[in-house]
């Protein structure tokens, strides 16, 4: 039985490899994955700029899910939790989306604003999140979008043959 011992972590280790995201690319800030055992893919970057000090590591990203169906679904986990009712507001470019969701997470409400949402992505060059804290103060997290088409494009090529 001694002998067997040494020999587990050695049988573990390619499950482990399997198990874990492998890297796409990074892209500016922007980086791609794919998690074979879900499967999904997706591109993700941390917030550039939080206004006050956060709570929770903070993140916007795209998503796909081929066999669920799901193509470019965005999800952004924020700084703070966010006081229940507050509104939580997208803004890129010229453009305004306001977010569903709930304590630090928040997404688009449906696909059509999914797809809206990552169409302005890809011309803008930053994108900010904002609302009010469980505690009062301000949600800001802004994101720059420099490389973030790149990094989408890479997640949905990442996931396009699985299904």
């Amino acid at each position: 039985m001694r002998r067997a011992l040494p020999l587990l972590p050695m049988l573990l280790l390619p499950v482990a490899a399997v198990a874990a995201p492998a890297a796409l690319g990074v892209f500016d800030g922007w980086g791609a994955f794919r998690d074979p055992a879900t499967p999904r893919c997706y591109a993700i970057a941390a917030p550039a700029a939080t206004i006050g000090a956060p709570e929770v590591k903070a993140y916007a990203s795209v998503g796909y899910w081929p066999k669920s169906g799901i193509r470019g679904q965005f999800y952004v986990r924020l700084s703070k939790a966010r006081r229940d009712g507050a509104e939580l507001r997208l803004t890129i470019g010229s453009r305004r989306f306001i977010l569903a969701g709930n304590g630090v997470h928040g997404w688009a409400s449906d696909a059509r604003m999914d797809a809206g949402i990552v169409a302005a992505m890809r011309s803008a060059p930053s994108m900010s999140i904002e609302s009010v804290s469980a505690r009062g103060g301000a949600i800001a997290d802004t994101y720059r979008l420099r490389g973030a088409a790149t990094a989408i494009d890479a997640a949905a090529l990442g996931c396009a043959r699985v299904g």
